[in-house]
């Protein structure tokens, strides 16, 4: 998995200015009905525990949860809503009406998890109060951005400020003078460098209402940032114990769900998905079985790419910063237009990156898994699994172990909200083989198999997915 925040902590504190995104990318049209699909996250079997007898009646529209007239202009106007999703239906009287509970909710990617923690933010914020009040903490700039942006777009009518707080190699940014204090009303960032705000007195915690953990699984993991995310929480809770708290993933595997429900308040609320129903049946999963490392690159150039490039955008996932520079180096010298944010040399040309991805200006993307959460574009519907994820113990037992949360994420990158995708796994060798297996006994699946130089194969399987119409309208 990619080490996003490694360089958090060792950043000079500054502030940073956010990358100029086209956030109209990032808008979802939740009326817009997509085909009926076996795992349309509308279906989902949304279980909700309630802590105690308070009645939650789910939200049929927007105007039931008493919001104000500019955040109704920003969902209706600018986000361009028509009504909520099945999970903000259910989570967001949760969030938003007293005794303000905290609330641990999973649900499947690309189902609105995002605005009901960005509308429960701004519904949270006195605008006449001049102090940081919501605090939104996530696994890395890139998502920490993106959260940013909808905020910004939603609660444009507010007149609520946000600061977006990541590390910055960009020498036009302005060091935060000693004594200077954040005044943003929300502030949203990557957990290293919030705990160094708040540690430096830079950020203070005393009037917030609540906290965001956004990919709460990976937050607090062991081999995620749980320390940081701790300490966070212990240094609020001092001043703030009634702040509320929030925990949003796609996936919470049973060690990170039970720590996490030890970590809120006896008295939280809670909102699961069934594990059974966490495996995308919209998106088609596929593996190829390749000959060797080339082999991969070939079934790329030779039949991936030469349907990918005219049915949607495409990420390819990778497990190292070296395969990525090796992929890269190899698919450009063939003369494919490709870009990899492991090839940027600072955060700035990372973000430029991801821009011209979200503007629609390049189509394929090469990345590890600093993309595979919470990395919303609609356009993106094929994934190709380059490597296979593992755990991070498997460098240290030599137990190759899949990291089913990992892959459950990349998968989703493919058929946001409904929509078909497809993901195609190469695999090469008997380790491949023994991860896919784990992975499809996982989640309860068969991953059908492609041959590796079948162009009927692949036909069949992108038509399977859907994603074929492209491919017809080249071939008439």
């Amino acid at each position: 998995m990619a080490e996003p925040a490694v360089t958090d902590a060792d950043k000079t504190i500054t502030t940073t200015t956010l990358p100029s995104l086209n956030i109209d990318e990032l808008s979802i049209d939740e009326n817009k009905k997509p085909p009926k699909l076996l795992d349309d996250p509308e279906d989902s079997n949304i279980q909700a525990v309630s802590s105690d007898d308070t009645p939650y009646t789910s939200a049929a529209t927007f105007e039931e949860l008493n919001l104000s007239a500019e955040l109704l202009k920003g969902l209706y106007v600018e986000m361009k809503f028509q009504k909520p999703s099945k999970i903000q239906a259910i989570s967001l009287p949760m969030i938003l009406n007293p005794p303000h509970r905290d609330l641990i909710a999973q649900a499947h990617n690309g189902s609105g998890k995002t605005t009901c923690f960005v509308l429960g933010m701004l519904s949270r914020v006195d605008p006449s109060t001049q102090a940081t009040q919501a605090l939104c903490i996530c696994p890395t700039r890139e998502l920490a951005i993106q959260n940013t942006e909808v905020l910004r777009k939603m609660g444009k009518h507010t007149g609520i400020s946000s600061h977006c707080a990541v590390p910055t190699d960009s020498r036009d940014s302005i060091p935060i003078q000693k004594g200077e204090k954040i005044k943003a009303q929300v502030v949203i960032g990557t957990p290293g460098t919030i705990k160094k705000w708040i540690s430096f007195k830079k950020l203070e915690v005393t009037k917030l209402t609540i906290l965001v953990f956004d990919e709460a699984d990976q937050m607090l993991a062991e081999d995620g940032f749980k320390d940081d995310s701790l300490r966070i929480m212990k240094e609020i809770e001092k001043s703030n114990s009634s702040c509320q708290v929030l925990l949003f993933s796609a996936t919470f595997n049973d060690i990170v769900k039970n720590f996490v429900e030890r970590t809120v308040k006896k008295d939280h609320n809670k909102l699961f998905v069934k594990k059974e129903e966490l495996s995308l049946d919209a998106v088609k999963q596929y593996k190829v079985q390749c000959t060797d490392e080339l082999s991969k690159i070939e079934v790329i150039k030779d039949y991936i790419f030469e349907l990918g490039e005219n049915v949607g955008q495409t990420i390819i996932f990778v497990r190292t910063r070296q395969s990525a520079k090796m992929l890269h180096k190899s698919l450009v010298n063939m003369g494919y237009e490709v870009t990899s944010i492991q090839g940027a040399p600072d955060h700035e040309e990372r973000d430029k990156i991801v821009k011209e991805f979200r503007d629609g200006l390049t189509q394929v993307l090469i990345s590890t898994d600093v993309l595979a959460r919470g990395f919303d574009q609609q356009q993106v519907n094929l994934v190709i699994n380059y490597d296979l994820p593992i755990k991070h113990t498997a460098e240290y037992t030599r137990e190759f172990e899949p990291d089913y949360e990992v892959y459950l994420h990349r998968v989703g990158r493919a058929g946001r909200f409904g929509r078909k995708g497809a993901v195609f796994n190469l695999i090469h060798d008997e380790k491949d083989e023994r991860l896919m297996s784990k992975i499809e006994n996982h989640f309860g699946t068969r991953v059908s198999e492609v041959r590796e130089k079948s162009v009927e194969d692949y036909k069949a399987a992108l038509k399977e997915a859907g994603l074929l119409q492209a491919y017809s309208e080249l071939n008439r």
